[in-house]
């Protein structure tokens, strides 16, 4: 791939830098302002969602001061909510990743829900078939290949959008029903746990699960090695040529092109890229918490990764901070159940109102900066 000679797109997705030799875009504030601008759209977006929220959930004759204090501090009260709430960071942030990457080269993957589903058949193949070789082999062997499954069906809809043009989301979205046949077939077909009492695979060997940190409620290891692929992601997407190249497609693909950049075949690899992203979270949860491959186990990560992928606005850097946001409230939900009696469906109407007024901040921040 040849150099681009044009400047790269800022890493949070917002507008490039100046080329060399160009006159120095005036800024106000300088580096407090740009910090100004972007912290405070999400705080006021965060403050106003919570407003509104408690204001529906006191129309609906439930006390608002208590379903937003189950919500807001459950995850931090006891060691449990604790390792629940990163046990739920882990999906959500990896579907995130599934989305974010191909968002990067301007394209839209609508499958991490498919992709999620396959990783964790493709790792509950490798535990209960070699359930009896050591940790050592096993292990690695296990989560591989939910990464493997993952980019192979995230793999079908890049090349159909490299080879045949056929429109990313409408694949990627009818790829999700096909998972769901898949999956079906492989839990009452081909291993099944007749006692399980819900379509579920056998168990996977011992050695294909993740070790625990610390004492009961253990965290599975899954949540450390998440944590080092977010830091390689992001120094990878700001720093190396690749992760340049996927930038700058996604801000000018037509200039990317005349500057020698295969945008198409760049957009493909973001979508396996992502696809591998949503597969390795499929295989943690079977490794780290299911111990098999379950019909369910996607929950509601794919529309929780969108969120997450939007609300981080293309920072990489930003977007597991925000997952694990949106994982505290995803594990408050239950606790406002229990506490409020509140429907744990009203912090999804949090998440939607937080990114909502988000959009609404850019809209006022671009006019506000036009104006000046």
């Amino acid at each position: 791939m040849s150099t681009i000679e044009q400047s790269p797109p800022a890493p949070g997705g917002g507008t490039p830098p100046p080329a060399p030799g160009a006159a120095p875009a005036r800024r106000r504030g300088g580096a407090a302002g740009d910090v100004l601008w972007t912290v405070v759209p999400y705080a006021a977006s965060v403050l106003l969602a919570f407003v509104v929220g408690g204001i529906v959930i006191a129309a609906m004759g439930y006390s608002a001061t208590d379903a937003l204090r189950a919500v807001l501090t459950s995850s931090f009260e006891s060691r449990f909510g604790m390792v629940e709430t990163l046990h739920k960071w882990v999906p959500i942030v990896l579907c995130a990743y599934a989305f974010a990457l191909p968002l990067a080269t301007g394209k839209f993957n609508i499958g991490a829900e498919g992709q999620l589903l396959l990783g964790a058949t493709g790792g509950a193949a490798i535990g209960i078939t070699f359930s009896d070789l050591p940790a050592i082999l096993l292990l690695p062997a296990t989560l591989v290949a939910g990464v493997l499954a993952g980019a192979l069906w995230a793999g079908i809809a890049a090349v159909l959008l490299v080879r045949f043009r056929v429109n990313e989301v409408l694949s990627t979205v009818l790829l999700n029903f096909v998972s769901f046949k898949v999956i079906d077939w492989v839990a009452t077909k081909v291993w099944p746990d007749a006692g399980a009492g819900h379509p579920a695979t056998t168990p996977v060997g011992e050695g294909a699960r993740l070790p625990l940190i610390g004492e009961a409620p253990g965290l599975h290891s899954g949540v450390l090695l998440v944590v080092a692929l977010a830091i390689f992601i992001a120094v990878g997407m700001r720093f190396t040529p690749t992760g340049f190249e996927m930038r700058a497609v996604g801000a000018n693909p037509r200039a990317s092109l005349v500057n020698g950049v295969r945008t198409t075949r760049l957009a493909g690899a973001g979508l396996v890229l992502g696809g591998a992203a949503a597969g390795l979270a499929g295989a943690i949860d079977v490794a780290g918490l299911h111990g098999r491959m379950l019909e369910g186990m996607q929950s509601n990560f794919l529309i929780l990764g969108i969120i997450v992928g939007l609300m981080a606005r293309g920072s990489m850097l930003a977007l597991p901070f925000v997952a694990f946001g949106i994982a505290v409230l995803e594990f408050g939900a239950g606790t406002m159940q229990l506490v409020a009696a509140v429907p744990v469906e009203m912090v999804l109407v949090i998440e939607a109102l937080i990114l909502l007024f988000l959009l609404l901040s850019d809209l006022a921040r671009n006019r506000l900066r036009g104006a000046a």
